[in-house]
């Protein structure tokens, strides 16, 4: 949200390709930011999905990188943006904001649009080396026997299309004993409730290639007021 007053937070990150959650329409953000308009010239830098025109999936191109909403997008995945990635160097990518409770998903009987999307995507992910990352706004944590959404189901689903989380392969740690967490929910306090709910998948072969990986701060991020998320930031030389 408000990402007009947010610019220069994502700029100082130094991303290649940006993936956002939340993020309005892109000629509204333009209108309250001029500076917006001086990145991002061409509606081949910017992707954007979504329903309501303030809160949407949004992924940005920069460093001569170019993005393109895949022909195989299916909009009834509402926050799930296949897009084809071209540039300095070419892979396809998976952007993510996984709605339950506001689409009516039921967990224990559904496996939700993350997974849903994982099937009906599986030609466009095997087809390219493949990046799926954004808030996935699910953990094993809270995985029970029997659920359709555990989301145990969709790691084993991306190990089964050779992707692995960069996250579990940089810290060595397991799926739901994540030491950082990457959303500080409800009053964005430090010591309130915390989940590791934000992933970036990568393809297996990729791994090697991982130069740099870091979470964002508490203290740059959310005790400033930006987000109640902290960024995912993984640097890969292809």
């Amino acid at each position: 949200m408000a990402m007009h007053r947010k610019l220069d937070a994502l700029l100082a990150l130094r991303p290649d390709i940006a993936v956002l959650s939340e993020c309005a329409r892109p000629e509204i953000v333009r209108e309250k930011c001029a500076e917006w308009g001086d990145h991002f010239a061409a509606d081949r830098e910017i992707v954007w999905i979504g329903s309501n025109k303030h809160k949407g999936v949004a992924v940005l191109a920069f460093n001569g990188y170019k993005v393109k909403l895949a022909d195989c997008y299916d909009p009834k995945l509402r926050f799930v943006a296949p897009v084809e990635v071209r540039g300095p160097a070419e892979f396809n990518l998976l952007a993510i904001w996984a709605m339950h409770a506001n689409d009516g998903i039921r967990k224990k009987a559904m496996a939700g649009p993350l997974r849903d999307s994982l099937d009906i995507h599986a030609k466009f992910l095997q087809a390219k080396p493949t990046i799926a990352a954004g808030d996935f706004n699910n953990n094993v944590f809270w995985d029970k026997p029997g659920w359709a959404m555990n989301f145990e189901d969709t790691v084993a689903r991306f190990d089964e299309l050779n992707m692995l989380s960069a996250y579990h392969a940089h810290m060595e740690e397991a799926q739901g004993d994540e030491s950082i967490p990457t959303h500080y929910w409800r009053d964005r306090t430090k010591d309130g409730p915390t989940y590791h709910i934000d992933f970036i998948f990568i393809p297996k072969e990729w791994q090697a290639a991982v130069t740099d990986f870091e979470i964002g701060t508490f203290e740059d991020w959310c005790g400033s007021k930006l987000s109640d998320h902290v960024p995912l930031v993984v640097d890969l030389a292809l």
